[in-house]
């Protein structure tokens, strides 16, 4: 059993590309934060375009991200452009391998710092140089070497088999002591024009409250 000086690790199965799991990450450290806990993130890899057998569409995301922007609070997405998204977001999701391999913490900043780059400050995290700024703010050793770099490719390869093992449905896909929970952060549905409603699912108080303990947003 951990001790009460071990941080609570939550695994998550996502896609750097995905808004939806970039609130989502936000939320759960913020509140974490919020109620001083001490949570780390250990974000998977659940790479989208495997499993839609093609790359995410930057149009389609850009449409998304107009149509949440309004529905959450000022400031998110500040500078996102369909002109930076990637073409692939493997190569991201490589280095948040890369990362964790040095520890939890290191991991996290990364998997943040790389959906921040891309989401927050319209920078295209499939190019080289963008992979390298975030490797270098935090200590990670990049680019990797040829055989480094297959075996990042198929660890990440390696994470969407155990995903789908485990039964994850999309991302986010969150994993506690307690069981699986898609997306607990938010409530997503399309109306009957196929317009995206986002709100503040119910289910995430009780989701943090199972982590942290009933009462500890009080």
């Amino acid at each position: 059993m951990d001790g009460p000086d071990t941080p609570l690790i939550i695994e998550v199965f996502a896609d750097v590309g995905c808004p939806f799991a970039h609130l989502g990450l936000l939320a759960i450290v913020e509140e974490c934060a919020r109620r001083h806990s001490d949570v780390t993130l250990r974000v998977r890899s659940w790479p989208l375009e495997l499993v839609n057998g093609r790359p995410l569409d930057a149009v389609f995301i850009a449409e998304e991200v107009d149509e949440i922007r309004p529905q959450i609070p000022p400031g998110r997405f500040r500078n996102f452009s369909s002109e930076a998204f990637p073409g692939s977001t493997m190569a991201a999701m490589e280095l948040s391998v890369a990362a964790y391999d040095i520890d939890d913490r290191t991991g996290q900043a990364v998997a943040l710092a790389l959906r921040d780059a891309l989401f927050e400050q319209g920078i295209n995290v499939g190019e080289p140089e963008a992979l390298a700024k975030v490797a270098a703010d935090h200590g990670v050793p990049w680019p990797p070497d040829a055989a480094a770099a297959t075996s990042l490719h198929q660890r990440v390869r390696d994470d969407w088999a155990e995903g789908v093992g485990r039964g994850v449905v999309g991302s986010p896909h969150f994993f506690t002591s307690d069981g699986g929970f898609f997306c607990p952060a938010l409530d997503i549905s399309r109306d009957q024009h196929g317009h995206l409603n986002v709100a503040t699912d119910d289910m995430f108080t009780s989701f943090v409250d199972g982590l942290l303990g009933p009462g500890a947003s009080q």
